[in-house]
């Protein structure tokens, strides 16, 4: 992994995500040098010191749009704003629960990056899916090339990022070319589910995995025999417990095994394993609208996979990082091992060798992007070549 601040695990996550979501290197590093003692501080002192470099370099990228708009040249003006919601949402996610200008910043990101989706002409629209009285927002990505209803493959959220994270992070680009459409979700306890709709995380994943198909296999341009299902970090739990728990999605992946996230918890209790973002309890507390460190653990611990994988009688495709610092890599092969009812399961650990090492292949995506877009496109019928 690209280490910018050796003393930092948690911004260089940050940093390394930003240039998988397409981030410039020059940006990165004028942000970045002036950070290097910042780095060093407390959660809230560097929390606010990352916004204040972060934030301006957005700004800057919006003023170029707009000079560009002014010429006529909205093409290039969607790549800059799409670099600046890049950047509002980097800084956005480091912020504490509840600090101040936060929720500002969240409002700008969606506006930045929508404008950029609909300057980009990709095709991409966001969509809303109703869900318990309120909705659960995402983004279609529609296939290239395909005529009739498409195959689908639905992308869901960690811990602790969002659907526009994930598209900026190339897969539903990629599945597209392969002639597989995407719905990248907010699932609740993620995104605007978790923040403008207050929907908290859950365990049984299928709670919101079936109205979400139903959703989609509801639609015309969709095959409803071919809709899949990816979830990356912690979605490497809820992905297949969708699965296992809604048999009619097609095929499942889970891109980091998250098996026992139970297990992972009081590890971080222990200060064992990296964290994913600054202020951890606190978000954690959050994103399961907790009232306390032992009510988390307390929902964490339905946080496993453990007699719920033989359900599974679809194509599952486990991948894990060699070197994932926040997940361990036998989590990896228990999923693997107990999905005794799969009729094509594989397992992909990616290595120094394919690139991707690290937790969510944050060093490098471009070998497990093709994995997994691969391993879709064979499952609900596109095209690897």
């Amino acid at each position: 992994m690209f280490r910018y601040f050796p003393t930092n695990y948690v911004w260089d996550l940050s940093v390394n995500l930003s240039i998988e979501m397409g981030a410039r290197m020059g940006e990165i590093a004028e942000m970045c040098e002036p950070l290097k003692e910042a780095a060093k501080t407390g959660d809230a002192e560097g929390s606010a010191a990352f916004r204040a470099v972060w934030t301006p370099m957005a700004d800057k990228l919006i003023e170029l749009a707009q000079e560009d708009l002014m010429r006529g040249r909205s093409l290039s003006a969607s790549n800059k704003m799409m670099r600046a919601a890049n950047y509002q949402i980097t800084a956005e996610r480091l912020q504490a629960h509840g600090s101040d200008g936060r929720v500002a910043l969240y409002a700008r990101h969606l506006t930045t990056f929508y404008q950029a989706l609909s300057m980009g002409r990709s095709g991409a629209f966001r969509v809303e899916i109703p869900y318990e009285g309120k909705h659960l927002s995402g983004i279609f990505v529609p296939a290239e090339g395909v005529e009739g209803p498409q195959p689908v493959l639905v992308q869901v959220n960690g811990f602790d990022s969002t659907k526009e994270m994930r598209y900026m992070a190339q897969l539903p680009g990629v599945l597209a070319r392969k002639g597989i459409a995407s719905l990248v979700l907010d699932q609740p306890g993620t995104g605007e589910a978790l923040r403008l709709q207050g929907l908290t995380a859950r365990h049984d994943s299928e709670h919101w995995a079936t109205p979400v198909y139903e959703w989609l296999a509801a639609r015309a341009d969709v095959d409803a025999a071919r809709i899949g299902i990816e979830g990356v970090s912690l979605g490497g739990y809820y992905a297949p417990r969708a699965v296992a728990f809604e048999p009619r999605f097609a095929c499942g992946i889970s891109w980091g095994a998250n098996h026992d996230w139970r297990d992972v918890q009081k590890r971080r209790l222990e200060r064992e394993g990296d964290f994913p973002v600054p202020h951890y309890w606190s978000h954690a507390c959050w994103v399961f609208g907790a009232t306390d460190i032992d009510d988390f653990m307390a929902k964490a611990e339905n946080m496993h996979l453990d007699g719920v994988l033989d359900r599974i009688r679809v194509p599952y495709l486990v991948t894990h990082g060699k070197h994932d610092t926040q997940i361990p890599l036998k989590w990896a092969h228990r999923t693997f091992e107990q999905l005794v009812n799969s009729p094509r399961k594989e397992l992909v650990i990616f290595d120094e060798r394919t690139g991707g090492v690290m937790h969510s292949s944050v060093d490098n995506s471009g070998g497990p992007l093709d994995t997994i877009s691969d391993f879709a496109a064979e499952c609900l019928g596109g095209r690897t070549a």
